[in-house]
């Protein structure tokens, strides 16, 4: 029997190492392939796209080159420079509101309290819901408030932004709590039981030891909820589109609850012979901004992490 335990292990031993050679031999197979999706997926289009960001066309197939003619035109958009303050806002307010409110609703769940599983299903739901069926159901529960007022989402703008508040806020707060729920478990109930017997409150316990711990949570929920808030799309179309009118009279239409996203969709499809040129140039830009604050901000808050 010993025998035959050593023999087994023996041959267990020898086709791992059989495996691993395997494997090492034939990784090229499994990686091409991922490669090249990522290549026709990615790659080609961004970068064909960068491209188009500097030429004029109404067919693909047909372009002129126009140099930084199309960016120019981008940063002189009066509409495109209120859709980036007015996007860089609700993304601020969106980024605080979502993450303070998820992070104290997984604090709580996590105190043992009855029917949590329950509670975390509840708060995790809207997130399942598409973008524009939650646009068109929060406008119909949201405008049949304001028109006993006098007022809707669409002439109101403070309301408008609100609106959009509301929404964002009640899709993703549960998709970040269950992050900070999986963060705030991993925290070893040493560390908490350390502070208790050196004399810390429940608060200090709380800002000194469990917020620090839980930082990785705090950096993955804050990069996703800055870059949903700036590339929000479907929500700001259902809900608003981008209206009231700033000034209806004007040439230039400026939404006062148009969005980047929504901005350059709008854009592309305006006539002009130079809009989907610029409308691209805008896509770049939007892209680069987006990347840039989103590797400050992750640099930021992975600083503040400890090592358990």
């Amino acid at each position: 029997m010993a025998k035959s335990k050593k023999r087994q292990r023996g041959y267990s031993s020898v086709n791992s190492a059989l495996l691993q050679r395997s494997v090492r031999k034939c990784w090229p197979i499994f990686l091409l392939p991922l490669l090249a999706a990522f290549a026709m997926g990615f790659i080609y289009p961004f970068c064909y796209g960068a491209y188009l960001s500097f030429c004029k066309f109404r067919i693909i197939s047909k372009t002129e080159w126009v140099g930084f003619e199309n960016y120019k035109r981008a940063f002189q958009d009066d509409g495109f420079k209120h859709a980036f303050w007015y996007t860089a806002m609700f993304a601020i307010v969106s980024l605080i509101i979502i993450n303070v409110v998820a992070f104290a609703l997984a604090y709580i769940l996590t105190m043992g309290i009855k029917g949590t599983n329950v509670f975390r299903t509840v708060f995790f739901m809207p997130n399942l819901i598409g973008g524009i069926v939650l646009g068109k159901i929060w406008s119909m529960i949201i405008n049949g408030i304001l028109i006993k007022h006098g007022t809707d989402i669409i002439t109101n703008a403070k309301w408008g932004f609100w609106g959009l508040i509301i929404v964002v806020c009640w899709q993703q707060i549960g998709y970040m709590m269950i992050i900070y729920i999986a963060g705030l478990q991993a925290v070893s109930e040493d560390i908490n039981e350390a502070a208790k017997i050196d004399g810390a409150t429940r608060m200090q316990t709380l800002f000194r030891v469990t917020i620090p711990n839980v930082m990785p949570s705090i950096t993955i929920c804050t990069f996703l909820s800055l870059t949903n808030g700036f590339k929000l799309f479907d929500q700001n179309l259902a809900l608003t589109n981008g209206l009231p009118l700033l000034d209806a009279a004007a040439s230039t239409k400026v939404g006062a609850t148009e969005m980047l996203a929504l901005n350059i969709v709008n854009t592309f499809n305006s006539n002009g012979k130079y809009m989907r040129g610029t409308a691209q140039a805008k896509a770049v830009i939007f892209f680069i901004l987006v990347a840039t604050i989103s590797i400050i901000q992750l640099k930021a808050t992975r600083s503040k992490e400890v090592q358990q």
